[in-house]
């Protein structure tokens, strides 16, 4: 068998970044001196020039939860329902950061995940930009360059008989998007790979010369339970973040207003009650189209 996507994988995890998110990496990773094992910067902000006043995205991974925590509730709650989120300042930008295990990490870009939240999300462009040592970047290399054949070989019995590499891309991208509460408008799933269709031709025809992961005999039935519990993961995510994300609402409130182009403000009592705001926020944000 080939191996031609690693490569490809680990040149574009090496690849500069601006300065300030590389500083904020590891300002990140010194507030877990006994557990941090990688810190990759991922999201639009990878595209843009100036990050004043933008939401950087990070995710830090762990040795192991306790490492992490020790015996808080937060160490239970990172492995029952992963990850954590957390918000984070430094240098003038802020941020917010997920954490996961490097077991989990490497599970969750794999065919072996239950939800496509990371590896819908590492099958796209990121940075790795701090590793404690050459084997802790050595693993996220290789827990990255699961994602992309994850998505093609779960996007191929649904994408029909010999698509473009593109067209499988888009597929694959249209369904994760359908498997989570999601801000962005109708038809971003299909700009992810219009914004740079080189990179995705590259890395796709890449994957197909390595040899996708079987492909599920019933996709359409994985994609509808992978459709249910993102949903109900996204909730539960929701409720847990009120607990560990301190403005967290306002958060949510500015992450749809950005996407989805409307003008939620947040009342005083939600803020108060984050949990219980964001729920009664979600019915009508459902019915209007805000979050699909």
């Amino acid at each position: 068998m080939s191996n031609q996507l690693l490569p490809l994988v680990t040149a574009e995890l090496a690849a500069p970044a601006d300065p300030r998110a590389a500083a904020m990496a590891g300002a990140l990773a010194a507030k877990y001196p006994d557990a941090a094992r990688a810190v990759l910067f991922y999201g639009s902000c990878l595209r843009e020039a100036n990050l004043d006043g933008l939401m950087l995205d990070f995710y830090l991974i762990v040795s192991d939860y306790p490492a992490a925590y020790g015996r808080s509730w937060l160490a239970r709650a990172n492995a029952l329902v992963p990850p954590n989120v957390f918000p984070f300042e430094h240098g003038g930008l802020i941020a917010k950061y997920a954490v996961l295990s490097e077991a989990d990490f490497a599970r969750l870009n794999s065919p072996a995940a239950d939800n496509v939240s990371v590896w819908a999300r590492f099958a796209q462009p990121s940075r790795l930009l701090w590793a404690s040592d050459d084997l802790a970047r050595q693993r996220a290399y290789a827990a990255v360059a699961q994602a992309a054949p994850t998505l093609l070989s779960l996007a191929r019995p649904v994408a029909g008989d010999c698509p473009d590499v593109l067209d499988l891309w888009r597929t694959g991208f249209t369904c994760t998007y359908g498997a989570e509460l999601r801000a962005e408008r109708t038809g971003r799933s299909l700009s992810i790979v219009d914004a740079d269709p080189d990179r995705y031709r590259r890395f796709g025809e890449a994957a197909l010369a390595d040899g996708l992961p079987p492909s599920p005999a019933d996709a359409a039935g994985l994609w509808r339970r992978l459709q249910r519990r993102g949903k109900r993961l996204s909730v539960l995510r929701l409720a847990k973040a009120s607990f560990t994300y301190a403005g967290g609402i306002d958060y949510l409130a500015w992450k749809i207003n950005r996407h989805a182009g409307t003008r939620i403000v947040i009342k005083p009592w939600q803020r108060r009650w984050p949990l219980l705001g964001a729920i009664t926020l979600l019915p009508r944000l459902l019915r209007g189209g805000a979050i699909r």
